[in-house]
Protein backbone atom coordinates (compact mmCIF):
# COMPACT_ATOMS: atom_id res chain seq x y z
CA UNK A 1 0.00 0.00 0.00
CA UNK A 2 3.25 1.98 0.53
CA UNK A 3 4.99 1.40 -2.71
CA UNK A 4 4.61 3.88 -5.82
CA UNK A 5 3.87 6.57 -2.47
CA UNK A 6 5.84 9.53 -1.53
CA UNK A 7 5.85 10.44 1.99
CA UNK A 8 6.01 14.37 3.11
CA UNK A 9 6.89 14.86 6.99
CA UNK A 10 5.87 18.11 7.50
CA UNK A 11 8.64 19.00 10.51
CA UNK A 12 11.84 17.36 11.07
CA UNK A 13 12.32 16.67 14.82
CA UNK A 14 12.99 13.18 17.21
CA UNK A 15 9.87 11.04 15.82
CA UNK A 16 10.50 12.69 12.14
CA UNK A 17 13.38 10.99 12.32
CA UNK A 18 12.53 7.73 14.20
CA UNK A 19 10.12 6.69 11.49
CA UNK A 20 12.35 7.93 8.60
CA UNK A 21 14.64 5.71 10.31
CA UNK A 22 12.23 2.57 11.22
CA UNK A 23 10.47 2.74 7.38
CA UNK A 24 14.12 2.78 6.02
CA UNK A 25 15.70 -0.22 8.43
CA UNK A 26 12.55 -2.28 7.71
CA UNK A 27 12.52 -1.59 3.85
CA UNK A 28 8.88 -0.26 3.63
CA UNK A 29 10.33 2.75 1.49
CA UNK A 30 13.43 4.37 -0.24
CA UNK A 31 15.15 7.32 0.59
CA UNK A 32 13.95 8.81 -2.70
CA UNK A 33 10.35 8.34 -1.17
CA UNK A 34 10.83 10.25 1.35
CA UNK A 35 10.36 13.95 1.70
CA UNK A 36 10.79 17.02 4.53
CA UNK A 37 10.11 20.72 5.25
CA UNK A 38 11.36 22.20 8.09
CA UNK A 39 11.97 25.86 9.08
CA UNK A 40 15.51 24.66 10.31
CA UNK A 41 18.09 24.75 7.25
CA UNK A 42 20.13 22.88 9.34
CA UNK A 43 17.86 19.86 10.31
CA UNK A 44 17.07 19.62 6.97
CA UNK A 45 20.66 19.24 5.62
CA UNK A 46 21.05 16.88 8.55
CA UNK A 47 18.76 14.67 6.59
CA UNK A 48 19.90 14.80 3.30
CA UNK A 49 23.45 14.02 4.58
CA UNK A 50 22.50 11.10 6.98
CA UNK A 51 20.01 9.95 4.81
CA UNK A 52 19.63 11.08 1.58
CA UNK A 53 16.83 12.82 2.05
CA UNK A 54 14.95 15.41 -0.53
CA UNK A 55 13.26 18.13 0.90
CA UNK A 56 11.43 21.73 0.38
CA UNK A 57 11.94 24.65 2.46
CA UNK A 58 8.27 25.26 1.60
CA UNK A 59 5.76 23.39 3.21
CA UNK A 60 3.05 23.77 0.21
CA UNK A 61 5.79 22.48 -2.52
CA UNK A 62 6.06 19.18 -0.11
CA UNK A 63 2.28 18.98 0.48
CA UNK A 64 1.99 19.17 -3.69
CA UNK A 65 4.18 16.83 -4.02
CA UNK A 66 3.63 14.11 -1.83
CA UNK A 67 0.36 11.19 -1.30
CA UNK A 68 0.81 10.86 2.41
CA UNK A 69 1.50 13.86 4.42
CA UNK A 70 2.82 13.07 8.01
CA UNK A 71 2.59 16.54 10.47
CA UNK A 72 5.12 15.82 12.68
CA UNK A 73 4.72 19.54 14.30
CA UNK A 74 4.82 21.12 17.61
CA UNK A 75 0.70 21.61 18.82
CA UNK A 76 1.51 25.08 19.66
CA UNK A 77 2.28 25.69 15.69
CA UNK A 78 -0.10 23.53 14.02
CA UNK A 79 -2.78 26.17 13.48
CA UNK A 80 0.05 28.66 11.83
CA UNK A 81 1.32 25.58 9.51
CA UNK A 82 -2.70 24.54 8.73
CA UNK A 83 -3.61 28.07 7.76
CA UNK A 84 -0.21 27.79 5.32
CA UNK A 85 -0.92 24.88 3.60
CA UNK A 86 -4.79 25.23 3.50
CA UNK A 87 -5.80 25.46 -0.55
CA UNK A 88 -2.92 22.54 -1.11
CA UNK A 89 -4.13 19.46 0.92
CA UNK A 90 -6.25 18.06 -1.35
CA UNK A 91 -9.35 15.20 -0.16
CA UNK A 92 -7.17 12.31 -2.03
CA UNK A 93 -4.23 12.71 0.20
CA UNK A 94 -3.45 10.66 3.55
CA UNK A 95 -3.19 13.03 6.23
CA UNK A 96 -1.55 12.21 9.66
CA UNK A 97 -0.87 13.87 12.60
CA UNK A 98 1.38 13.15 15.69
CA UNK A 99 0.75 16.33 17.49
CA UNK A 100 -0.84 15.81 21.40
CA UNK A 101 -3.89 16.94 21.92
CA UNK A 102 -4.52 18.30 18.25
CA UNK A 103 -8.37 16.42 17.72
CA UNK A 104 -9.00 15.34 13.67
CA UNK A 105 -11.92 18.11 13.96
CA UNK A 106 -9.67 20.59 14.62
CA UNK A 107 -7.43 19.62 11.44
CA UNK A 108 -10.27 19.61 9.10
CA UNK A 109 -11.80 22.26 10.25
CA UNK A 110 -8.67 24.49 9.65
CA UNK A 111 -7.96 23.00 6.48
CA UNK A 112 -11.60 23.76 5.16
CA UNK A 113 -11.31 20.41 3.33
CA UNK A 114 -12.92 16.79 3.92
CA UNK A 115 -9.18 15.53 4.67
CA UNK A 116 -8.96 11.97 4.96
CA UNK A 117 -6.65 12.07 8.52
CA UNK A 118 -5.55 9.93 10.79
CA UNK A 119 -4.53 10.75 14.80
CA UNK A 120 -1.47 8.66 16.07
CA UNK A 121 -0.27 8.93 19.38
CA UNK A 122 3.16 7.20 19.14
CA UNK A 123 5.91 7.35 22.46
CA UNK A 124 9.31 8.03 23.00
CA UNK A 125 10.43 4.59 22.42
CA UNK A 126 9.57 4.60 18.71
CA UNK A 127 13.18 6.32 18.97
CA UNK A 128 14.86 2.63 19.58
CA UNK A 129 11.96 0.89 17.60
CA UNK A 130 10.40 -0.13 20.12
CA UNK A 131 6.98 2.20 21.14
CA UNK A 132 3.72 1.40 21.10
CA UNK A 133 1.21 3.92 19.26
CA UNK A 134 -2.32 4.67 19.24
CA UNK A 135 -4.28 5.49 16.15
CA UNK A 136 -7.58 6.73 15.44
CA UNK A 137 -9.36 7.62 12.11
CA UNK A 138 -11.36 10.41 11.22
CA UNK A 139 -14.80 10.05 9.69
CA UNK A 140 -12.98 10.90 6.31
CA UNK A 141 -10.03 8.73 6.70
CA UNK A 142 -10.56 5.26 4.72
CA UNK A 143 -9.29 1.71 5.34
CA UNK A 144 -6.30 2.33 3.63
CA UNK A 145 -5.40 5.10 5.02
CA UNK A 146 -5.63 3.43 8.73
CA UNK A 147 -3.63 0.78 6.92
CA UNK A 148 -1.02 3.16 5.92
CA UNK A 149 -0.91 4.40 9.01
CA UNK A 150 -0.47 1.03 10.70
CA UNK A 151 1.91 0.16 8.42
CA UNK A 152 3.93 3.36 8.89
CA UNK A 153 4.06 3.08 12.75
CA UNK A 154 4.64 -0.46 13.01
CA UNK A 155 8.15 -0.09 11.57
CA UNK A 156 9.26 1.46 14.88
CA UNK A 157 7.07 -0.84 17.56
CA UNK A 158 3.55 -1.73 18.11
CA UNK A 159 0.13 -0.12 17.30
CA UNK A 160 -3.29 -0.19 18.44
CA UNK A 161 -6.62 1.32 16.88
CA UNK A 162 -8.83 3.30 19.12
CA UNK A 163 -11.67 5.59 19.25
CA UNK A 164 -10.51 8.95 19.23
CA UNK A 165 -12.06 9.64 22.32
CA UNK A 166 -9.90 8.01 24.04
CA UNK A 167 -6.68 9.82 22.78
CA UNK A 168 -6.48 11.59 26.21
CA UNK A 169 -6.23 8.21 28.02
CA UNK A 170 -3.51 7.05 25.78
CA UNK A 171 -1.71 10.15 26.18
CA UNK A 172 -1.82 9.86 30.10
CA UNK A 173 -0.89 6.14 29.60
CA UNK A 174 1.71 5.36 26.80
CA UNK A 175 2.71 8.48 26.07
CA UNK A 176 3.81 9.92 29.40
CA UNK A 177 4.23 6.09 30.64
CA UNK A 178 7.86 6.30 29.52
CA UNK A 179 8.83 9.14 31.87
CA UNK A 180 6.80 7.14 34.88
CA UNK A 181 9.09 4.33 33.56
CA UNK A 182 12.20 6.28 34.02
CA UNK A 183 11.43 7.72 37.05
CA UNK A 184 10.48 3.96 39.18
CA UNK A 185 14.27 3.12 37.10
CA UNK A 186 15.68 6.54 39.05
CA UNK A 187 14.37 5.53 42.54
CA UNK A 188 15.70 1.83 42.26
CA UNK A 189 19.01 2.31 40.89
CA UNK A 190 19.38 5.35 43.49
CA UNK A 191 18.53 3.04 46.08
CA UNK A 192 21.23 0.53 44.82
CA UNK A 193 23.79 2.74 44.63
CA UNK A 194 23.04 4.04 48.26
CA UNK A 195 23.15 0.13 49.53
CA UNK A 196 26.85 0.11 47.79
CA UNK A 197 26.16 -1.39 44.71
CA UNK A 198 28.44 0.49 41.93
CA UNK A 199 26.62 3.03 39.67
CA UNK A 200 27.28 1.04 36.57
CA UNK A 201 26.25 -2.59 38.29
CA UNK A 202 23.00 -0.62 39.62
CA UNK A 203 22.34 1.06 36.06
CA UNK A 204 22.14 -2.57 34.38
CA UNK A 205 20.76 -4.12 36.84
CA UNK A 206 17.76 -1.55 36.69
CA UNK A 207 17.31 -1.73 32.98
CA UNK A 208 17.81 -5.06 32.42
CA UNK A 209 15.29 -5.48 34.60
CA UNK A 210 12.66 -3.50 33.24
CA UNK A 211 13.35 -4.95 30.09
CA UNK A 212 13.07 -8.91 30.95
CA UNK A 213 9.99 -7.75 32.90
CA UNK A 214 8.47 -6.60 29.83
CA UNK A 215 9.22 -9.37 27.72
CA UNK A 216 7.59 -11.63 30.25
CA UNK A 217 4.14 -9.96 29.37
CA UNK A 218 4.75 -9.66 25.88
CA UNK A 219 5.69 -12.91 25.10
CA UNK A 220 3.84 -15.05 27.65
CA UNK A 221 0.61 -12.48 27.77
CA UNK A 222 -0.47 -13.52 31.16
CA UNK A 223 -1.81 -10.38 33.18
CA UNK A 224 0.80 -8.77 35.17
CA UNK A 225 -0.81 -9.75 37.94
CA UNK A 226 -0.24 -13.20 37.71
CA UNK A 227 3.19 -12.84 36.93
CA UNK A 228 3.45 -10.85 40.22
CA UNK A 229 1.85 -13.16 42.28
CA UNK A 230 4.09 -15.78 40.60
CA UNK A 231 7.62 -14.33 42.41
CA UNK A 232 5.82 -13.03 45.58
CA UNK A 233 6.87 -16.08 47.60
CA UNK A 234 5.00 -16.28 50.73
CA UNK A 235 7.52 -14.28 53.82
CA UNK A 236 10.04 -13.77 50.62
CA UNK A 237 12.09 -10.84 49.84
CA UNK A 238 9.91 -9.91 47.10
CA UNK A 239 6.76 -10.11 49.36
CA UNK A 240 8.46 -7.27 51.98
CA UNK A 241 9.18 -5.06 49.55
CA UNK A 242 5.77 -5.16 47.80
CA UNK A 243 4.02 -4.77 50.95
CA UNK A 244 5.76 -1.20 51.39
CA UNK A 245 4.85 -0.40 47.79
CA UNK A 246 0.87 -1.53 48.98
CA UNK A 247 1.03 0.46 51.81
CA UNK A 248 2.10 3.82 50.11
CA UNK A 249 -0.78 3.06 47.49
CA UNK A 250 1.62 2.23 44.47
CA UNK A 251 -1.17 1.81 42.02
CA UNK A 252 -3.10 4.37 43.42
CA UNK A 253 -0.43 6.89 42.80
CA UNK A 254 0.20 5.51 38.97
CA UNK A 255 -3.40 5.59 38.67
CA UNK A 256 -3.72 9.55 39.46
CA UNK A 257 -0.58 10.21 37.55
CA UNK A 258 -2.57 8.66 34.59
CA UNK A 259 -5.66 10.73 35.25
CA UNK A 260 -3.29 14.22 35.49
CA UNK A 261 -1.85 13.55 32.21
CA UNK A 262 -4.94 12.88 30.28
CA UNK A 263 -6.84 15.63 31.75
CA UNK A 264 -3.45 17.72 30.72
CA UNK A 265 -3.96 16.83 27.55
CA UNK A 266 -7.42 17.67 27.38
CA UNK A 267 -6.95 20.93 28.44
CA UNK A 268 -4.53 21.42 26.53
CA UNK A 269 -6.53 20.62 23.04
CA UNK A 270 -9.37 22.82 24.38
CA UNK A 271 -6.56 25.74 24.46
CA UNK A 272 -6.32 24.78 20.60
CA UNK A 273 -9.89 25.48 19.99
CA UNK A 274 -9.44 29.27 21.35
Amino acid sequence: MLKGKKIGFLGAGNMAEALIRGLLHSHLMEAGSLWLSDVRRERLQYFHERYSLNFFEENRSLVAHCQILILAIKPQNMREVLHEIRGSVQSNQTLISIAAGISTSFLIEELKVKARVVRVMPNTPALVSEGVSAIAPSPYATLEDLEIAKSIFSSVGKVAVVDEDLMDVVTGLSGSGPAYVFLAMEGLREAGIRLGLPPEIAHLLVAQTFLGAARMVMETREDPRILRERVSSPGGTTLAGLKVLEERDFRGILGEAVEAASKRSRELAHQQKT
